[in-house]
């Protein structure tokens, strides 16, 4: 029985999505560079563990777009629970409003912690570096919250991916913020995929 709110999607083999999920109320938590960083380090830990091509994205203030492709083993739904549960876990961490927890073990049961075993130290790492890095009492941002779900549309032709791509990769523009804004896929080569469609 799906909840009344639930959104219906369609899990259908094959799919290339465009997303867009939002932070609580709008509120511009990634003006704050360490938030963004973070989502950064994020998304190419769950593309290696959840496997998704990743063709965009783009950081906003109050929101995030991605285009991507997920994987036989793990719909778009599983994807983006894992982001957005890690991420408010791991920045609510760093900004001082829950301890570090159990990072590694949750993310992965049995033998799948050991077969990413490099991937997530690094990750961990990484953490612990942006949690010196940025001074706790340096964040001017309550305590993090995303919105309930995110929107999802399936990319239907080539003609709507370049829509959508350019949409995804150019977004920071429509929105005002700085030509070099740093946190769009533009920046992040290492981290997109070949467009194969």
């Amino acid at each position: 029985m799906q909840h009344r709110n639930s959104q219906k999607r369609d899990y259908s083999e094959n799919n290339v999505y465009f997303i867009v999920t939002k932070t609580f109320q709008n509120y511009p938590y990634f003006k704050e560079h360490i938030f963004c960083d973070l989502l950064v380090e994020e998304l190419k830990l769950c593309k290696e563990l959840k496997k998704y091509k990743l063709y965009g994205f783009c950081i906003i203030y109050d929101h995030l777009n991605l285009m991507i492709h997920p994987s036989d083993e793990f719909n778009i739904s599983k994807i983006m629970q894992f982001i957005k549960r890690h991420f408010t876990r791991d920045i609510n961490y760093i900004s001082g409003f829950a301890n570090a927890g159990d990072i590694r073990e949750c993310r992965l049961q049995g033998g799948e912690y050991e077969k990413h075993n490099d991937c997530l130290k690094k990750y961990e790492r990484n953490v612990e570096k942006l949690k010196i890095e940025y001074n706790q009492s340096s964040i001017q941002a309550p305590k993090f919250k995303w919105q309930k779900s995110f929107h999802d549309h399936i990319i239907k032709n080539s003609s709507d991916f370049e829509n959508h791509y350019n949409y995804t990769i150019y977004n920071f523009q429509k929105h005002n913020l700085p030509e070099n804004w740093k946190y769009t896929s533009l920046n992040f080569s290492e981290m997109i995929n070949e467009i194969d469609l």
